[in-house]
């Protein structure tokens, strides 16, 4: 079961049916990320993975900042109390430990959030940069408030962006679109971000968090296990040939067709009324 409660720079909390409410809060940093909070982060994202009565996972920051992203502010990491997981050495202290830094810390966040089978939503409430923006791209939905800023500074500092937002914003916009973003450091508003493919919606702020947990709730009551392969299934088309893509969903096919919320939603159908989905998930 998840685990509720504040730890390692962000909060967690779970609403019916089903929604996990991950928060950002460290406002006076713009919810700049350390290695031990992505420790902590990491094994939330595990738990939500492995208990299934989580169905819809919504991330968020508090203050002006969804994420800043690394805190490269070379202040004292602010969360020194005990966390999810012990703390370990975190590299980046030569070429090696940078490497292994990224492969075993850094790049698995995002990693967790596309790999959940259940859909994740990033409520963009104010800057989402670098490893924060990616991690918002790693979601399936973003909706963003009008004030939002987002974009890769990495090259104002002479980095990559190393936890995976080149493959990202290259999925979202294409090489063309990503190699000006990136190159020319863009840093855009909500509004252009919708329209270079970013964000699927932007609304005002003060509306940002009833219009995104009204998208978990719609979310969260549809069939879970259909909706959780589809997701795969999805991703999965993006980088596959056509055939290939037809055989992967003709084999996750029958786990739907064969599940209780298919009659239920075939029942229903025929009774004209509203399906029941998820009973399993109830009981």
């Amino acid at each position: 079961m998840i685990k509720e409660g504040s730890f390692r720079g962000f909060d967690v909390a779970v609403e019916n049916p089903g929604i996990a409410l991950i928060t950002f809060n460290q406002p006076d940093r713009l919810n700049g990320m350390t290695a031990t909070m992505k420790r902590d982060l990491l094994e939330t994202i595990t738990q939500i993975q492995m208990d299934d009565a989580i169905r819809v996972v919504v991330f968020t920051g508090s203050g002006r900042a969804f994420s800043a992203g690394d805190d490269i502010s070379g202040k004292e990491d602010p969360n020194t109390e005990e966390g999810l997981v012990p703390d370990i050495f975190h590299g980046h202290h030569n070429h090696n430990g940078t490497y292994n830094g990224l492969r075993w810390i850094s790049q698995p966040i995002n990693q967790s959030i596309r790999k959940l089978d259940k859909l994740t939503i990033a409520a963009i409430n104010g800057v989402a940069i670098q490893t924060g923006f990616s991690l918002a791209l790693a979601c399936d939905f973003r909706i963003a408030a009008q004030g939002a800023k987002m974009g890769s500074g990495t090259l104002r500092f002479g980095l990559l962006p190393d936890e995976g937002g080149q493959y990202l914003l290259v999925q979202l916009m294409g090489v063309a679109n990503t190699m000006d973003f990136l190159m020319r450091k863009r840093i855009v508003p909500a509004e252009r971000a919708l329209e270079l493919g970013l964000v699927h919606e932007v609304v005002e702020h003060e509306a940002l968090h009833g219009h995104t947990m009204a998208l978990a709730r719609e979310l969260a009551n549809g069939p879970q296990i259909a909706m959780r392969l589809l997701k795969q299934s999805i991703y999965r088309a993006a980088e596959m040939p056509f055939d290939q893509s037809l055989d992967e969903i003709a084999a996750k096919t029958p786990m739907a067709d064969h599940h209780p919320d298919a009659r239920e939603g075939v029942k229903a159908f025929q009774d004209k009324r509203a399906p029941q989905f998820n009973q399993w998930l109830e009981k």
